[in-house]
């Protein structure tokens, strides 16, 4: 079995980023819908079907070069949100053993050790200085 889905999904798509973007939009919108009216619920409902589709459609699609490009574009689109979403991540991984600051003329995130005292903290970037406690 597993064998001839290997084969049926030679040349074909499968699952990416944008596919995967749009059905998790798609399953919020069926979650918003059950706690809403019955008439916004079932408009959400047809958007929630119509993205489901709009995902088979991209994972089984033959047209490879063109769902890559759709897929580069919707990255390029989303590449900021996604770049702030990962410094969070990393700052929290890090919380234990380091401090962040953010300098005072422009905003620069600096990262110090957690533990040193008060220190004096000099911008890379433009060079201001000031004392924070670590």
């Amino acid at each position: 079995m597993r064998e001839k889905l290997i084969r049926f999904m030679t040349g074909r798509n499968g699952a990416d980023n944008l596919s995967r973007a749009v059905s998790f939009i798609a399953i919020a919108l069926l979650v918003i819908g059950l706690f809403t009216k019955a008439e916004v619920s079932r408009v959400l409902w047809v958007f929630a079907v119509l993205g489901v589709a709009y995902v088979y459609f991209r994972i089984f699609s033959r047209n490879v070069y063109k769902r890559q490009a759709e897929n580069r574009k919707y990255l390029n689109m989303t590449s900021g949100i996604r770049a702030y979403f990962r410094g969070l991540r990393e700052r929290w991984s890090q919380r234990k053993d380091y401090k962040f600051y953010r300098c005072p003329s422009c905003r620069t995130l600096l990262r110090v050790p957690r533990g040193k005292g008060k220190i004096k903290l000099v911008c890379r970037k433009c060079g201001t200085s000031f004392i924070k406690k670590t």
